[in-house]
This record gives C-alpha cells, structure tokens and sequence, in this order.
C-alpha cells in the first residue's frame, strides 16, 4: 500500500451499519461511526445509508466493506440476516466503487473483522454472535474460503443463525443461550480443532461460562481494523477489487 493511503472501512450488520477511516497499520483516523441498518435493506436503501454514513468523513483513496451474507468477487449472491430476497447476485462491489469513485474490496463481514483480530500464527476462527453466527476461517493470517456455517443444522430443527441468533436470545433468555453457546463452541472445538478462537459481535457480550485460555473476545472496533489488512500484501488474500467505471 502506498504511505499516503486511507481507508474507509464499513462493517454492514443487520441492525448497524458501521464505519471509520484507518491508515496502513489499520489505526483510526477518526471517530468510530454507525447508523441504523435500514428496515428492510434493500440493496438501495443499504448504498443510500453508506452514502450518509460517508458524508462528512476526512478524504479516502480505497475502500474495504464487510458484507452479511456470501460473497464472492465483489458480488452478493447471498443476505439472510438482512431479512429480505432482494440479495441474490448483487454486484454491491461495483456499486459502491461507482458511487464513492474509489477502488472497493468486499467481502463477508466476519472475514473482515477476522482478519482485523486474529494472530496471524497458527490455525485461528473468528465467530460473530449478533442477528446471525458468521464465521471465518484463516492459516497463518491467510483468509481461507468462506463457509456459511451459520447455515448448516446444529439440531433436527435449526441451523446456526436460528440455535444461537438475536431472536433465540430474546426468546429463550440469558441462561438457555448460554447453555447452547456451550454446546456449540464444544462442536467448533471439535470439528475445526484450531489454536486460538475469537468472538465477537453484539451478544459476545452476553457470555457468562468461563471460557479456555485459547478462547479471546473481540470488539467490532477492533475488527474493522481488518479493513486496512485486505488491502495488506494483495497476492496472500486473492480478494478482487472493484473499480469505480
């Protein structure tokens, strides 16, 4: 990266959208902004919003957004926590570098916040507990592809996103969620075997069981940090840029 880069970092969430702008090493430039993910999130309404989020911020040259739901260069194939159809082969990439006429890196919102927490040795996996479970995967600091295990059944009747989401825990209460955050973090310490866990995301706050000296809790303040990290040595993340036309 040049020495003169800034980077406007954007953490898309189901009930916030998020921003700041970070220098090469991913520290803050300003004052951590967020407003309000629009009801019903139509691929519009979420540009209109990153728009009035950017308003008034100090000048960029790239930009690095954190995305919901699967995707894959630049395009949005997938978005159920943002609780509508209307996201289905969405180049949300192109359109944000053609509305903020700066280069754009979008990838899935965990892998994003990953990439801003891990330690870059060994086997890690970051997890977001908030509307849904996002997850991400990475070896020796390399992101690896992204799997939608939020999606895949932890029980006969639910998936990851339904067993553990924001509506279980309004539903069911502190102590039931707690105790199937128990049994899901014994099926990710089986299934990934990995040296450090990270958590993250609104609910991580709403852990109460002790947890393992490899287990570490994170702030989306401190992941968005890895929105200077995707523009970090571009060959090691083979993430695609998309440039304003």
């Amino acid at each position: 990266m040049a020495v003169s880069d800034h980077i406007l970092a954007i953490d898309v969430g189901g009930s916030h959208i998020k921003g700041t702008i970070l220098n090469n090493k991913g520290e803050w430039q300003m004052e951590y902004k967020r407003v309000p993910t629009p009801k019903g999130a139509k691929p519009k309404d979420v540009l209109d919003t990153i728009a009035s989020l950017v308003k008034g911020m100090p000048a960029f040259n790239k930009v690095s957004v954190g995305f919901p739901g699967y995707v894959r260069n630049g395009i949005v194939y997938t978005a159920p926590n943002l609780g509508n159809p209307h996201w289905k082969n969405i180049d949300l990439g192109q359109q944000i570098a053609d509305m903020l006429r700066q280069p754009v890196r979008l990838v899935n919102d965990a892998d994003q916040l990953g990439l801003g927490v891990v330690s870059g040795k060994g086997y890690e996996l970051a997890v977001t507990l908030g509307t849904g479970f996002g997850t991400a995967l990475l070896i020796d600091g390399y992101l690896l592809p992204h799997l939608e295990l939020a999606h895949h059944p932890v029980t006969k009747e639910h998936d990851y996103d339904e067993y553990i989401g924001n509506k279980a825990l309004e539903e069911h209460g502190e102590e039931k969620w707690n105790k199937r955050m128990e049994k899901v973090l014994e099926i990710l310490k089986t299934v990934f075997n990995y040296d450090r866990l990270y958590i993250g995301g609104g609910s991580a706050d709403e852990l109460t069981m002790p947890l393992a000296d490899n287990i570490h809790i994170f702030t989306n303040k401190d992941g968005i940090k890895g929105g200077a990290t995707l523009w970090d040595m571009e060959d090691k993340y083979h993430i695609s840029t998309n440039y304003p036309k």
